[in-house]
């Protein structure tokens, strides 16, 4: 279900009629242009998408006598439609919106070209329809790259995030990150906006990012290209000190780059997070520093073999 208020504010829309509808049933991402159906085709009629009519559909439409446009369009809204919207700023006609008040289905109109509002409301109802996760962490975009900081509380997420932004690099969210997958293979983050630009400090409190560091040093939404968790050090752990194997972990569906970073008094975090930003997007480039020296010691030990035999 998508609100109507919302629907209407997020693509600049006027609504037309009265209508008792506060949401619209839509959960597709995908909007339908009905010329056939105003031609009598309806074997293929994707009524439970936005029904988007340009200057095609309407000027068809105005083309017929009235009592021919009343039988079409009554044909048309007795299906479940969530809603139609009219391009160009074209007016309904009299029967349009009639029937439209009727069959209680919202009517809108759009200042924009159709093929311009068509672009924006896929986005919007991709964006909308995504699937949601909350995750408990900090997101943050270091060269480019987003990287989401998770761990217990207390670990020191906050505090690395906020030396990164004093380096330059923004912050998206602390605390809680909001995810949703915007394509098969693309997480994008960002923070409630209750809390947006806000950060919590043990010891200080909350601070401002933005009103502290400037508007530059935040950013609304960022996509989430890895995942560096946070843990303390343990000893008798054993960490990985090669990075021959890149580990995955799956979010929503969507495997994002993992790594542990283990923490401990002295070690500098946000620099430990800089340079894995950069080793992701030279593995990106095909470029693996481990593979590269694994690759040259397999070179020597196979030289010394030939010169032994």
């Amino acid at each position: 279900m998508i609100s109507l208020e919302d629907f209407k504010t997020s693509l600049n829309l006027e609504l037309l009629n009265e209508t008792t509808k506060t949401e619209m049933d839509i959960d597709v991402t995908d909007i339908n242009r009905p010329g056939m159906q105003f031609c009598g085709f309806y074997e293929y009629f994707a009524h439970q998408r936005p029904q988007v009519l340009g200057k095609v559909e309407l000027t068809y439409l105005e083309s017929l006598d009235s009592s021919e446009r009343t039988a079409v369009l009554e044909r048309f809204m007795s299906f479940p439609i969530p809603c139609i919207v009219l391009c160009w700023g074209m007016p309904p006609s009299r029967e349009l919106l009639n029937l439209a008040n009727k069959h209680d289905i919202p009517l809108f109109q759009s200042k924009l070209k159709t093929t311009k509002f068509t672009l924006q409301i896929i986005m919007y109802l991709n964006r909308v329809l995504a699937p949601h996760v909350t995750r408990h962490g900090v997101l943050v975009d270091v060269y480019g790259v987003g990287i989401l900081l998770t761990g217990e509380s207390g670990v020191g997420k906050s505090e690395a995030a906020l030396e990164l932004v004093k380096r330059g690099h923004q912050l998206a969210a602390d605390d809680v990150v909001d995810i949703c997958r915007v394509a098969d293979d693309r997480l994008i983050g960002e923070s409630p906006e209750m809390v947006r630009h806000f950060m919590e400090i043990r010891g200080i409190g909350i601070i401002d990012i933005r009103a502290m560091y400037g508007v530059g040093s935040v950013i609304l939404t960022k996509s989430i290209d890895m995942v560096i968790h946070m843990e303390k050090w343990d000893s008798a752990k054993e960490y990985d000190r090669l990075g021959l194997t890149e580990e995955t972990v799956t979010i929503l569906g969507v495997k994002v780059p993992y790594q542990i970073m283990p923490v401990r008094p002295g070690r500098n975090l946000a620099i430990i997070i800089e340079v894995a930003a950069r080793n992701l997007s030279l593995r990106r480039m095909g470029y693996s520093a481990a593979h590269e020296l694994d690759r040259r010691l397999n070179e020597l030990i196979a030289q010394n073999s030939e010169n032994n035999e």
